[in-house]
C-alpha cells in the first residue's frame, strides 16, 4: 500500500514532537496552554495504537507513543448531532430533551456553550468547521460561541500572544465516505469482519474502504501536527485526538453498544504542561480511566484554569479542577432521523448493560440514510432469505428488554448474558448505576417528543425537566420500566392506562404494543392467531386509549389497532392517524406518520391525501424527518400494489 503523503506527514511529526520538548526548555512560552482538538467522523478504535491488525495510522500511532492512549472512551451517543451537543454543553443531550437526530431545542439563556467561557477568559476559539448542535440560545446561531467557525477557521488568525482553542474536524471517515466511489488500497479478503456482520464480499468491501479512509484521515492529522510544530507551538499546546462515535457501518453507528460508542482518544501534554495531565497519565502511556464526551467541556475549561459551571454534568479528567475517575460510562439512543427508539446503556469498562424501552422496535428499523450503505442492504436481504445465524439475525428482530455483554470474552457483543444466573450481581450493579444516572440528570426522553414540547410551551425543555409538577420523572420512569418488562403482570400494565399523567398512560399503551408485537413473528410484523386473540383481550382498553385526551396516547393506540386489529379496527385507526397528521405540531405529525408507516402495507384504504402530503410550513433541522418518513410511506405503499 502506497502511503506517500502519510510517510511525509510522519517524518514531519517525528520532528514536531521532538522540537516540542526542546522548545519548552528554552522558551517559557504562555502561562496557559493552547489546546488543539483533531477530531474525525464515524471512527471506532481501529488504529494501530489500539492494536487493530490491519490499521495503517503512523501519525496517530506516534502521537500515542509520545502521549497517552485512553483505552476506554465512550461518545455517549452513537450518532453525531447528540454526541456533539453533549460535547458543546458539557451535559448529556437528554437533559435538554436534545438527543433526537436532528432537533432544535432552546436552552436557558444562563447556560452557555463552553467555547464562550474560554473566550470570556481570553482564549481565541476556532472551529473548522462542523457544528451540528441540537441546542440553541434565543437569538443565537451555532457559530456564535466561536471567534471563527468555517472551513478556513484557524488558530493562526488569533491576535499575537493570545492562547487558542482550535478544532479541526475531518470528514473523510464519515459514513457517506464508505459507500462512495473509491479504489481500495487494501485487500478486502484480509479485512476483519465482526461476528455480527455476514462475512460476504459487499461487507468486506465496505469495511476495507472504511479502513482506507482512516489511513487518509491519519495523514490529515499529520499535516496539522506539522503545521503546529513549524509555528514553534508544539511545546505550548495540549493535543486531543478522538472520533465522534463508532464507525459508520450499521450496528456501529446509531447503536448504543460498545461497537457504536467506543472511540479512539489520544492526549498529548507537552513537558511544560505535564502537571495538568491526570496523575495516571504521566508514565504509563496507556490510561484505564473511563472517559465520555460529557467530560470534555469541563476538562477543557479545567485545563484553561476555569472552574466548570455547576450545571455541567461531566467530570474534568485533567487540569486544575480534575475530579475523581468515573466508575461508569453511559450511552443513549433516541430518534435516529425519521425512526424513533429509546435505549439506554452503561459500562464499567468490562461489561455493557443495555435497557431497551422500545423492545418492539428492531435495531435495524428502516433508516433511509443507513440503508444507502451496501452492507445494510445485503445484510437485510440475507435476513429475508433466512440465511443468517442468530447472532447476525439479532439486528433485524425484536429486542430483548435487557442485554448484558462481557467485552473481555465477547468484544463483538453477540452473547447476551442478561438472563445468566452467574451474572445476576453484575447486571444488578450496572442496572442500578444506569437508573441512578437517568434520574440524576432528569433524562427528559421518557416523554414522547410531542408531549415534551407540549409541556414546554412556557419554558425550555430543560426547565420543564427540572420542574417536578411538569415532569414527575420517578413516576414516569417507573411506568416505562414496568410497561416494557415482559414479565410485568397484566394487571400492573392495566393500572398504568388510567393514571392521571398522560406520560404514564403512554407507557401503558406501549406495554400493550410490546405484548402484541411479541405474538407477531420474530420482527413483530406478521400477526398470528395468537395476536388476534390477544388483541380482542385488550380491545376495550385500546378503544378507550383512542379517545384519550393526549394525542401521543391516541397515536400509540391507533398504531396498535392498525398493526394488529381487524379490517374495521384498521379503518378506524387510519382515519384517526390521518386526522392527527393534520396537526400544527411537527412532532405530532411525525408521530402519526410513523404509526401509519407500521401498517401501510397491511391496509389498502389510505387516501391519496396522506401519500402525497407535503409540509412546507415546517422548517428547520427537525423538519427534515418528514420527507424521509413520506419517502418510506410511498415506497412501502408501492411495494404492496
Amino acid at each position: 500500500m502506497k502511503l506517500t503523503l502519510t510517510a511525509i506527514c510522519l517524518a514531519g511529526l517525528l520532528t514536531a514532537i521532538s522540537f516540542a520538548a526542546e522548545d519548552t526548555e528554552g522558551n517559557p512560552g504562555p502561562q496557559r496552554p493552547n489546546i488543539l482538538w483533531l477530531t474525525c467522523e464515524d471512527t471506532g478504535p481501529h488504529l494501530g495504537c489500539y492494536h487493530f491488525p490491519t490499521a495503517e495510522t503512523p501519525n496517530l500511532d506516534h502521537l500515542a507513543e509520545r502521549g497517552t492512549r485512553y483505552r476506554f472512551v465512550w461518545s455517549n451517543y452513537p450518532v453525531c448531532a447528540p454526541a456533539r451537543t453533549t460535547i458543546i454543553t458539557g451535559c448529556y443531550a437528554a437533559a435538554f430533551g436534545a438527543e433526537q437526530m436532528r432537533s432544535q431545542i432552546r436552552i436557558p439563556q444562563e447556560i452557555d456553550l463552553f467555547p464562550s467561557y474560554l473566550r470570556q477568559a481570553g482564549y481565541y476559539c476556532t472551529n473548522n468547521a462542523k457544528t451540528d448542535y441540537n441546542v440553541y440560545r434565543e437569538g443565537e446561531k451555532d457559530a456564535d460561541c466561536w471567534n471563527e467557525c468555517h472551513n478556513k477557521a484557524h488558530w493562526k488568525n488569533r491576535p499575537q500572544g493570545t492562547p487558542f482553542f482550535a478544532v479541526f474536524n475531518f470528514t473523510v471517515t464519515h459514513e457517506s465516505q464508505i459507500r462512495n466511489p473509491h479504489e481500495l488500497k487494501r485487500d478486502p479478503e484480509k479485512t476483519p469482519v465482526p461476528a455480527y456482520h455476514p462475512n460476504v464480499p459487499e461487507v468486506r468491501h465496505d469495511w476495507a474502504q472504511y479502513h482506507d479512509r482512516i489511513t487518509e484521515m491519519d495523514a490529515l492529522c499529520g499535516e496539522k501536527l506539522i503545521e503546529l510544530a513549524e509555528a514553534g507551538l508544539a511545546g505550548d499546546t495540549i493535543i486531543f485526538f478522538f472520533g465522534d462515535h463508532g464507525s459508520g457501518m450499521p450496528r456501529n453507528k446509531r447503536t448504543p453498544l460498545d461497537s457504536g460508542l467506543h472511540v479512539p482518544f489520544l492526549a498529548y501534554y507537552p513537558p511544560k504542561f505535564r502537571h495538568l495531565a491526570p496523575e495516571d497519565d504521566h508514565e504509563k502511556g496507556v490510561s484505564e480511566r473511563l472517559i465520555s464526551f460529557v467530560d470534555l467541556a469541563p476538562t477543557v475549561l479545567s485545563l484553561a484554569g476555569i472552574k466548570p459551571p455547576s450545571h455541567m454534568q461531566g467530570i474534568p479528567f485533567a487540569g486544575k479542577y480534575a475530579g475523581k475517575p468515573r466508575k461508569y460510562l453511559f450511552g443513549f439512543r433516541g430518534r435516529m432521523d425519521e425512526r424513533h427508539d429509546l435505549v439506554r446503556s452503561v459500562t464499567d469498562g468490562r461489561y455493557v448493560y443495555v435497557r431497551n424501552y422500545h423492545p418492539e422496535i428492531i435495531y435495524g428499523a428502516h433508516n433511509d440514510y443507513m440503508f444507502q450503505t451496501r452492507t445494510t442492504q445485503v445484510w437485510r436481504e440475507l435476513y429475508d432469505q433466512k440465511k443468517l445465524p442468530p447472532e447476525q439475525a439479532f439486528f433485524w428482530e425484536l429486542k430483548p428488554a435487557e442485554e448484558l455483554y462481557d467485552l473481555s470474552d465477547d468484544p463483538d457483543e453477540i452473547v447476551n448474558l442478561a438472563d445468566s444466573p452467574e451474572h445476576r450481581a453484575v447486571k444488578s450493579e450496572l442496572q442500578t448505576a444506569l437508573y441512578e444516572n437517568l434520574l440524576a440528570i432528569r433524562d427528559l426522553h421518557f416523554l414522547p417528543e410531542s408531549m415534551m414540547h407540549e409541556r414546554s410551551t412556557d419554558s425550555t425543555p430543560y426547565e420543564t425537566a427540572q420542574d417536578e409538577t411538569k415532569y414527575p420523572i420517578g413516576k414516569i420512569f417507573d411506568a416505562a420500566n414496568s410497561a416494557t418488562d415482559r414479565n410485568t403482570p397484566e394487571e400492573a400494565v392495566s393500572r398504568l392506562l388510567s393514571d392521571v399523567d398522560s406520560a404514564v398512560r403512554y407507557w401503558g399503551a406501549i406495554g400493550i404494543l410490546v405484548r402484541l408485537a411479541d405474538t407477531a413473528g420474530s420482527d413483530g410484523t406478521s400477526p398470528s392467531e395468537e395476536t388476534a386473540v390477544l388483541y380482542q383481550h385488550w380491545k376495550s382498553a385500546i378503544e378507550r386509549l383512542l379517545c384519550d385526551e393526549n394525542v401521543s396516547v391516541q397515536t400509540v393506540a391507533a398504531e396498535i389497532s392498525g398493526r394488529f386489529g381487524g379490517t374495521e379496527d384498521m379503518t378506524i385507526a387510519a382515519k384517526k392517524l390521518v386526522e392527527i397528521s393534520r396537526s400544527e405540531s411537527l412532532y405530532t405529525v411525525w408521530e402519526a406518520l410513523s404509526a401509519i408507516d407500521t401498517f401501510v402495507t397491511r391496509y389498502s384504504g389510505f387516501s391519496e391525501e396522506i401519500l402525497t402530503r407535503d409540509f412546507p410550513k415546517f422548517t428547520g433541522r427537525a423538519a427534515t424527518i418528514l420527507p424521509k418518513m413520506m419517502k418510506s410511506l410511498k415506497n412501502r405503499w408501492n411495494e404492496q400494489q
